[in-house]
């Protein structure tokens, strides 16, 4: 077992509070092949090197893409999430200890914790004392609720503490008490207050005294703590909470089975009790011997998070590799072109490959949030461009459906078709998506940069700037482009010195064709590029500029015809964008469009339209029944016209109202 973590990397709070969702450990950095006295580009060599992401507080945005979403989640969304709180009761559900005609729900409290955490996240971006004081006075009464020996959970100190601990399988305890840790972690961090932290330390103490090899057995039939656990321990370098991580993962899916043996305690059938399979719950098989995808969308990505983190943690590279087997199964068989997972609504997750439907797709918000966690995490292993293609997927489209651009109307499931009768809604009878995307878009700026001790990571790409940890001093790095609706990006450093560092920028997956200048050269990118990152070695000065060029056109995308749903048809994507047809947009109605292999594709950006966005527009061909008067059926065949299309992004769909949408387009 290797523990990377130095007591001195943990206990200072500036660290920390610069720390968020850390994936991974850093380890001692190889030596670079050193600069030509020409300063020639070289390709960093060496053994794989771990990465930290750089905090979202160290990262500024200045564009009309994740900016205006930034402002709007902290001045729109976390208040109107609030006040749905307030409305629907999880807000004060703390207080029901002294008032048990209250009504709570056992997933009451991740609702609550879920947008803690974003607030937490805003307040290290900007402190403002009117949140502080909403959030200290919700940790007070917590405090006041807290159980003598720790344990906090709202339903079970309303409802009944006799009956804590019974149902691991389906009541969320666990699930619960992760985001709320999650959320301590965030308070703690963004404003050094250590009575929430404290709080939950003592919560989870009594968890960790309640499970283990020696104690009871038992874990999460909804996996989240276990990410949240390794968190706790980076933040307070408390081993036993890694290995109490570690338990729940390796306890998973052992035999006995323990929801079969739980089920018994409570004198019920094992078989009666267990409605959801234990494959829905990914506890069919122990963690190890799982190759496939399985279950509940969410709780899988949530569990492989935790694994990749626990992975990285430890060392174990034999874990790491059962993820990388899962991550090759969900993207060859059941990932949308739009990166959304999990396409049933029956236990909201996978089913057989190749099972993606697009009117009826699930495609849960928080499935893609998780994806992007999950993929996050795996990319700061060894800076593996297939993971950061992923979580841009999602990012550009999965995920930000899931919230409209006013940031008070949210979708539960993202479909790739509609008929005009769905709309995103402003809360859930479960309303795990809205707070989720609330703390989600708080912190994104976190998935844009890594960095070890000498080298530094582009993942994304957007017009703003960060600064980044190298050696003594910090790396102004700044971004100008208009990305995502153009490929040019110019980068420029900023050094109080020269340094020499390796810089990586990340050539997309979906990028054919891409060029790059500095000092005025042109760099062979083929000969410096390391998994999907082209790595430019050298002493590197202030005002130096790097210009990357992603070729960037309007393209047809095809499904494998294993995707029954789409055989016969194309959808269209530009950079990391999926787009769709909105019948708001098209004249007639989306499925007597079709898109001939022939017909060009033009990219416009409208700077009227939905706040700024770049479209697709085509000649295609409509189905005429103009001369069909009365009939239903004919011998002579449909006539085509030529008709105008427009394409828009996915991510921005019904944002003017319901109406038809489509990602699949009828191919001709």
């Amino acid at each position: 077992m290797l523990n990377r973590r130095r007591s001195a990397e943990l206990l200072p709070l500036v660290f920390f509070s610069l720390s968020v969702l850390l994936c991974g450990a850093e380890v001692p950095a190889t030596a670079l092949i050193p600069l030509s006295i020409t300063q020639t580009l070289v390709v960093s060599e060496g053994a794989k090197m771990m990465y930290k992401p750089v905090p979202f507080s160290l990262v500024e945005f200045d564009d009309n893409f994740w900016a205006p979403r930034l402002r709007r989640n902290r001045e729109w969304s976390i208040p109107h999430v609030y006040w749905q709180l307030k409305e629907h009761g999880q807000l004060e559900a703390f207080r029901h200890k002294t008032d048990p005609t209250k009504k709570t729900h056992i997933f009451w409290d991740s609702d609550l914790a879920k947008w803690m955490e974003g607030v937490s996240y805003c307040l290290m971006q900007q402190r403002d004392s009117e949140l502080e004081a909403t959030m200290d006075e919700i940790v007070s009464w917590m405090a006041d609720a807290q159980l003598e020996d720790g344990y906090l959970n709202s339903h079970f100190i309303a409802a009944g503490v006799e009956n804590r601990w019974k149902n691991l399988r389906v009541e969320h305890e666990l699930y619960c008490a992760g985001h709320l840790i999650e959320a301590a972690v965030a308070y703690y961090e963004a404003t050094g207050k250590k009575r929430f932290l404290d709080i939950i330390c003592r919560y989870v103490d009594h968890i960790d005294a309640t499970f283990g090899s020696d104690k009871r057995r038992g874990y999460p039939g909804h996996e989240e703590i276990e990410l949240a656990l390794v968190k706790l321990y980076r933040v307070t370098g408390e081993q036993k909470y890694l290995h109490l991580s570690q338990f729940f993962l390796e306890e998973r899916g052992q035999q006995p089975h323990y929801y079969n043996q739980e089920a018994l305690e409570r004198g019920e059938d094992e078989q009666t009790a267990n409605s959801r399979t234990h494959e829905e719950l990914q506890a069919h098989k122990p963690i190890r011997e799982q190759t496939e995808v399985a279950g509940h969308a969410v709780r899988a990505m949530y569990l492989y998070s935790a694994m990749a983190d626990v992975a990285m943690e430890m060392g174990d590279d034999e874990l790491f590799h059962v993820c990388e087997q899962l991550w090759e199964n969900l993207t060859t068989k059941y990932l949308y072109i739009t990166a959304g997972i999990g396409s049933t609504s029956r236990h909201e997750g996978f089913t057989v490959p190749y099972d993606l439907p697009n009117e009826n797709a699930y495609s849960e918000t928080c499935a893609s949030l998780g994806l992007v966690f999950w993929n996050h995490r795996m990319l700061q292993r060894d800076c593996d461009s297939r993971y950061a293609d992923l979580m841009e997927q999602a990012l550009y489209n999965s995920a930000l459906s899931g919230v409209s651009l006013g940031g008070r109307l949210f979708f539960y499931t993202n479909p790739l078709a509609s008929r005009g009768d769905r709309s995103r809604q402003p809360w859930f009878g479960c309303s795990c998506c809205p707070t989720n995307i609330v703390r989600f878009i708080a912190s994104v700026g976190q998935y844009f940069y890594s960095h070890n001790a000498d080298q530094i990571a582009v993942h994304l790409y957007a017009n703003g700037t960060a600064s980044i940890p190298m050696g003594s001093q910090t790396v102004q790095l700044t971004q100008q482009t208009k990305y995502p609706w153009d490929g040019k990006v110019t980068l420029t450093l900023g050094l109080d010195a020269p340094a020499e560092f390796t810089l990586k920028l990340r050539i997309p997956g979906w990028c054919k064709k891409a060029s790059l200048r500095t000092a005025g050269k042109t760099i062979s990118i083929q000969d410096c590029l390391q998994k999907g990152y082209v790595c430019m070695t050298r002493q590197w000065n202030n005002g130096d500029k790097v210009i990357l060029n992603l070729s960037m056109p309007a393209e047809r995308v095809y499904a494998r015809p294993g995707v029954a749903d789409n055989i016969g048809r194309v959808a269209l994507r530009r950079g990391p964008v999926v787009y769709c047809l909105e019948g708001v947009d098209n004249e007639v109605p989306l499925e007597r469009v079709f898109l001939p292999d022939k017909a060009k594709l033009s990219a416009q950006y409208r700077d009227y339209l939905l706040y700024g966005t770049g479209t697709i527009v085509a000649t295609a061909l409509c189905a005429d029944d103009s001369d069909w008067n009365d009939d239903l059926y004919r011998t002579k065949p449909v006539e085509l016209k030529p008709i105008k299309i427009t394409a828009i992004p996915y991510c921005f769909w019904n944002n003017r109202g319901s109406g038809e949408m489509s990602v699949w387009i009828k191919n001709r």
